[in-house]
């Protein structure tokens, strides 16, 4: 499902990403199995509908600080919540952004979500939500570290 997201993200702008049918046709000729379309087709739904319920969320200033519930903790490393802090900090992610990520990644079926996948619901989540994305931010979220080297496999 991950390669869908990425190669959605190379290769459509969001406005112009076509309809679900549409789109499982067009990623079934590319290649992709049925069943990783499906579960795409399913993520990417669950955005929407998520993008239409989140409440604003207002900033509380520089001091606010974001709990984990046991769930988050136990599926979002403390390298991924480190990673979140760091983009909310640097200006990528507002509460409300931030929120929408968490909600995506623990829609997936992974027990512990690696930073490579969730570096790519960052950049899915922006993406469908039409954020700009700083070059240096988007470069961090496109990289692979050595404790990581899966983000690499996902994004070539």
């Amino acid at each position: 499902m991950i390669d869908i997201l990425v190669y959605l993200f190379e290769n459509y702008l969001p406005d112009a990403c076509p309809e679900p049918s549409l789109l499982a046709r067009k990623l079934s000729a590319a290649g992709f199995e049925q069943e990783e379309i499906s579960e795409a087709l399913t993520w990417l739904d669950g955005l929407d509908r998520s993008e239409a319920v989140v409440v604003r969320l207002r900033t509380q200033g520089s001091a606010a600080i974001r709990f984990y519930d046991e769930e988050e903790q136990a599926r979002l490393s403390v390298e991924c919540r480190s990673f979140l802090a760091f983009l909310e900090q640097a200006g990528t992610l507002d509460p409300e952004l931030r929120e929408l990520v968490i909600e995506r990644a623990l829609a997936l079926t992974d027990r512990l979500i690696p930073l490579a996948k969730l570096k790519i619901i960052v950049v899915t989540v922006m993406w469908k939500r039409q954020c700009e994305f700083d070059a240096l931010v988007l470069e961090e979220l496109l990289t692979s570290s050595d404790e990581d080297e899966e983000t690499e496999r996902w994004l070539h």
